[in-house]
């Protein structure tokens, strides 16, 4: 859970979602999400046992809908809110700032990884280069009549060309499209590194 919610916030804003409207429980897992612009994303286990507890002190109800449970916020919900409007004023401008700090921390990873892309890209061709000179290169033939000696080009030499370009391209489209999560990002780094290091490996 974001540290914005700490302190029993959590259920503070589920309250004030749903004043706004009865939501089944991922209706306010999507909102909250929203929120934080898919920055952070509660997970049902997180939402679910709260709206359990304001069931049992009074503050929400529920009714069954499509399979689902429908929660609303009673009038005892509703005073709460009222009373404690002053902190939810509060805990609005702290989501505003936590969501500022994720977008520019997610920023940073994106621009990490783009760095990244680019810094792989540069050591793949490197290591094409050196593969077909130092593995893949197959004997200098003589050419007939004297003259000037060719060197077959290897089938494999093509086929890797063609899966570099494959893999650069979709791990380009996957960054410039913007929507990975701040997990996601770390882990393609991480991703990338590794399959950095395995080549650097190979070619020792």
């Amino acid at each position: 859970m974001t540290a914005v919610f700490s302190h029993g916030r959590l259920r503070l804003y589920l309250l004030k979602l749903l004043d706004d409207g009865p939501k089944h429980g991922y209706e306010l897992i999507r909102l909250l999400e929203d929120r934080f612009l898919g920055l952070y994303a509660p997970s049902a286990g997180t939402i679910y046992p709260r709206l359990q507890r304001l069931e049992v002190e009074g503050l929400v109800s529920h009714t069954a809908a499509g399979g689902r449970k429908v929660y609303e916020i009673t009038e005892p919900g509703r005073a709460e809110l009222r009373q404690r409007a002053d902190e939810l004023a509060t805990l609005e401008s702290d989501i505003t700032a936590s969501v500022e700090d994720l977008s520019a921390l997610a920023g940073e990873i994106r621009s990490e990884v783009r760095g990244s892309v680019r810094d792989l890209k540069r050591e793949l061709r490197e290591a094409a280069r050196q593969t077909r000179q130092a593995r893949w290169e197959p004997p200098i033939r003589p050419a007939a009549g004297g003259g000037t000696a060719t060197r077959p080009e290897s089938p494999l030499i093509a086929e890797f060309d063609q899966r570099l370009a494959a893999f650069t391209g979709e791990v380009g489209t996957l960054v410039r499209a913007g929507r990975l999560t701040e997990t996601q990002l770390r882990t393609a780094i991480r991703l990338l590194d590794g399959a950095l290091d395995g080549l650097r490996r190979l070619l020792r």
